[in-house]
């Protein structure tokens, strides 16, 4: 089995090159987005609950016209805008689209498809990738966000999309972020890596889970590794963060130094979970392992720091 970027040249992880001037000073000047929206240069990204919706072409352009995305049923008062490109200052805005996805695939103008596949394809440079990333985000937030959840009405979107209102009790409802560790353990010159039910087939890697309130990073990873391998945890090191729209997290890369080696899974968050060396590691990279074992492809931080402990340039 080959490995998932044996054919592709070595990038750095997906979503951090968001260019984007956000005119965050200017989000409640309703004059000011208005006139943005109208310009006949404005890009416009569209999301379903599922996929990125794109102008069909061949590669897919990143955004959409106004008059486009109006003729798609699209709301205007639901535009969420992420900001203007730096080279040019042409104005970037987002919003959903209410029908079904195999409703949009039979249309011979549009294509659609999943940010992840995106990212592993590199369809687009890291500036628009990150965008996007952003784009899904926040859609998919205002579309799990519809109604207040102090009194229950309905909330209205405002200062451009980085606000909802509710109208009944006034309350503000702002987006949310949802911090991740995801930590590689490590023993001497070996490294803990475990497979969750949720990725394809062969695919090992970095242990991670959600923080919780009142917990440090440190304790986090400590946590999260102890409940699914058993394993403890000493020293804990931030090595670097991402953000990772499935939906809207952000992931906090760390590595962590092992205080016991004995493995036990005692509940559903792994189906397997192994201590690799760093030759078995090599060889899931290459897609030279005997088993087909892999690590994930180089779009997220797990591959950073697998690649990163094995070739000894994290601390």
């Amino acid at each position: 089995m080959r490995a998932p970027d044996a054919d592709l040249p070595a990038m750095e992880m997906s979503f951090l090159g968001n260019t984007l001037d956000r005119q965050s000073t200017r989000r409640g000047d309703r004059a000011y987005l208005s006139e943005l929206l109208d310009r006949p240069d404005t890009e416009i990204v569209l999301s379903t609950p599922r996929t990125l919706v794109f102008p069909a072409g061949s590669p897919p352009r990143f955004g959409h016209t106004l008059e486009s995305v109006l003729s798609l049923s699209a709301s205007r008062e639901e535009m969420v805008f992420l900001g203007l490109r730096p080279e040019t200052g042409r104005a970037v805005f987002a919003t959903t689209l209410g029908q079904q996805d195999e409703e949009l695939a039979e249309m011979p103008s549009l294509h659609l498809q999943d940010l992840r596949q995106l990212a592993i394809q590199r369809t687009f440079p890291p500036e628009e990738l990150g965008a996007l990333a952003q784009a899904r985000a926040l859609i998919h937030w205002h579309r799990t966000h519809k109604h207040c959840s102090q009194c229950g009405e309905k909330t209205v979107m405002s200062e451009a999309g980085y606000r909802r209102d509710c109208l009944s009790c006034g309350a503000h409802h702002f987006p949310r972020t949802d911090p991740c560790v995801i930590m590689l353990i490590t023993d001497g010159d070996r490294a803990l890596l475990g497979r969750p039910p949720r990725l394809p087939e062969g695919i090992y890697t970095t242990l991670a889970g959600f923080m919780e309130p009142g917990e440090t990073i440190e304790q986090a990873v400590r946590r999260e590794t102890l409940e699914e391998s058993s394993i403890e945890v000493g020293e804990v090191r931030l090595i670097s963060n991402q953000p990772w729209p499935f939906p809207a997290n952000l992931m906090l890369g760390c590595i962590g130094d092992a205080l016991s080696t004995d493995i036990i899974i005692e509940d559903d968050e792994l189906e397997a979970c192994k201590w690799c060396s760093r030759d078995e590691v090599r060889q899931m990279i290459e897609g030279t392992h005997p088993e087909g074992h892999m690590i994930p492809p180089s779009i997220s931080i797990a591959y950073e720091l697998i690649t990163g402990w094995l070739e000894e340039t994290t601390l």
